[in-house]
């Protein structure tokens, strides 16, 4: 397996045109690139980071990404949200807030015309858990699709693999046994079209986690990429970008 390539994660890139909040609390805010003429006619895509749902994986890795979905079209917000271990309640409640507070305010200055009206999600590892649970149990108003990049979208496969020592049960607060309603697996089939990318190298959570979700939900596309690993999916410059643009692009309208 290749040695996974984490430069995306700290390489520089310009901050958002603008910062949004949804909430009281301090991660209770999201960044927003605002999109030329062609986002007038896409959905607004809202992203989810990654990052095993730990304290200090936040947001700001996504901003190459943020950038470079800006810049081929779209009006893209990438939220954050609270990071607690053992309560995953409130990092869910802050995505179901968040998906509904900043798609439904149309009336707001800084998105009129700047979007079609319509939300695809896009999450990455950890993001792309909270983005299938919440296209199960707490879809965004407008929700057109989810695009879950390298999901961690079995979190009792993800526990049995001891992905990122523990992080499963770090973030519960105990077995995935004992909240079902948070593992996207055993949850409902999605309203609206999921689609999975994942990549074959994948050294941090590995392809068979999505595959054991699409095996649940046999109507998820599944893109398995040879030769990707689980950052390349987030990363402007790799291999992987053309088929991420390429998914997003199947939702334009």
């Amino acid at each position: 397996m290749n040695a996974e390539d984490r430069s995306v994660l700290d390489r520089a890139a310009p901050g958002p045109d603008l910062t949004l909040r949804y909430g009281p609390a301090a991660e209770q805010v999201a960044d927003a690139w605002l999109g030329d003429a062609r986002a007038t006619r896409r959905p607004l895509v809202v992203l989810v980071h990654g990052g095993f749902w730990r304290p200090e994986y936040d947001r700001v890795h996504l901003r190459p990404l943020g950038m470079a979905l800006r810049d081929a079209g779209w009006t893209v917000v990438s939220v954050e949200y609270r990071r607690s271990p053992g309560r995953p309640e409130v990092t869910a409640g802050d995505i179901a807030v968040a998906l509904t507070a900043i798609p439904a305010s149309s009336a707001a200055r800084w998105h009129q015309g700047l979007h079609n009206g319509s939300v695809v999600v896009v999450g990455h590892s950890a993001g792309g858990h909270l983005a299938l649970w919440s296209a199960s149990a707490a879809p965004a108003p407008g929700l057109v699709g989810t695009v879950a990049l390298a999901p961690v979208a079995d979190l009792g496969l993800a526990h049995r693999l001891d992905l990122d020592d523990g992080a499963v049960a770090d973030f519960l607060g105990g077995p995935p046994e004992d909240n079902g309603d948070l593992d996207p697996v055993r949850l409902a089939v999605p309203g609206a079209p999921v689609v999975v990318v994942h990549g074959t190298e994948d050294g941090i959570v590995p392809l068979a986690v999505a595959e054991s979700y699409t095996a649940a939900h046999p109507a998820t596309r599944l893109v398995a990429l040879p030769d990707i690993g689980h950052f390349a999916l987030i990363d402007p410059l790799s291999e992987a970008w053309g088929t991420v643009v390429d998914t997003l692009a199947s939702f334009d309208a």
